[in-house]
């Protein structure tokens, strides 16, 4: 059935969403996509791009994967260069982040499970 397999570019469908390419809020015609299990994307940053606010109260486990360039990752208990191909940062609930890219950089962000943002 076409809707139990997918083949894509993760640069092109993470257009579409941010650069997520699975998770609660692609929509459910695209198939295995649309998932509540987790959530990945696809991150493209120039050099100097940021996240200057902080996340608060996330309810999820993530992980930051970096593919290449020099990413900062600030969390609320520690902050973290990715500056080597593979080198990643795990965090759970509860712990809060922001981010910059001090190089162009890709990165692959993977959190679970996938739920809808809560307000505050």
């Amino acid at each position: 059935m076409p809707g139990e397999w997918y083949f894509g570019n993760a640069s092109d469908d993470g257009d579409k969403n941010r650069g997520w390419l699975l998770g609660h809020f692609i929509d459910p015609a695209e198939g295995v996509r649309s998932t509540t299990d987790l959530e990945v994307k696809w991150g493209v940053h120039p050099s100097g791009q940021q996240r200057p606010e902080w996340t608060a109260d996330d309810k999820r486990t993530t992980l930051l994967l970096l593919v290449s360039g020099r990413f900062r990752l600030d969390l609320t208990v520690d902050s973290f260069l990715l500056a080597r191909q593979g080198d990643y940062v795990m965090w759970g609930p509860g712990i809060d982040h922001s981010w910059q890219a001090e190089e162009a950089s890709v990165v692959i962000t993977i959190r679970w499970p996938s739920l809808p943002a809560t307000a505050p």
